[in-house]
């Protein structure tokens, strides 16, 4: 699925908007993953539980990035066969609020996880959660089918309403930035920087 924005660095979109778009920094990438773009398919598990997780993988359409709200830092929420089976289901990657096991089985079938840590326990399936409401995952409230991108930068939330928008500008923005040298960025850069320290009082 090609939505343009697998080549918009996480950076540029936090840029664009704000830092309540962006996850906090416990959730990160569990091996050197690539970057990923997909709409969200949004999961709320129980603590402790993992089974709409494991539900969703049937689910969800072939790239999308599912993004799990489990409350639990004590059991995984997936482990090997379930990131194989969403692998060749076409998933394009989880961004879980919780933990992972079977990261070296995960890492060796290149199937991007991004979550808190991994823990070798695995959730119980026995409490019903949801699929495709409105979750929170890293501090920032998702909803089904905003645009999320992720990489080694961190993870960024695009509503779903702003995504051409976002998009635009930040084409926009990139295209700018490559056709400016380091001397012209230093230049505006340190003049930048000297307005605000003069602006300060600040006369060293």
């Amino acid at each position: 699925m090609d939505n343009g924005f697998k080549d918009v660095p996480p950076t540029t979109l936090a840029d664009l908007l704000g830092r309540e778009q962006v996850m906090d920094i416990g959730i990160r990438p569990l091996w050197d993953a690539p970057r990923v773009a997909g709409p969200a398919y949004t999961v709320r598990c129980e603590p402790g539980d993992n089974l709409m997780l494991h539900a969703a993988i049937y689910r969800a359409e072939p790239g999308s990035v599912i993004v799990v709200e489990s409350g639990d830092l004590d059991y995984a929420l997936a482990g090997g066969n379930v990131c194989a089976v969403a692998q060749r289901r076409g998933i394009a990657a989880f961004v879980l609020d919780g933990l992972l096991r079977d990261l070296a089985e995960v890492r060796e079938a290149g199937f991007p996880v991004f979550a808190r840590g991994v823990v070798p326990v695995p959730g119980a399936k026995k409490k019903l959660g949801s699929l495709g409401g409105a979750v929170r995952v890293g501090g920032v409230h998702v909803h089904p089918g905003d645009l999320v991108v992720a990489d080694e930068e961190g993870i960024v939330v695009t509503p779903a309403a702003r995504q051409d928008e976002i998009l635009a500008a930040a084409r926009d923005k990139l295209a700018k930035e490559a056709g400016e040298s380091l001397d012209a960025w230093e230049e505006q850069h340190r003049a930048r920087i000297e307005q605000a320290l003069s602006g300060l009082g600040f006369t060293g």
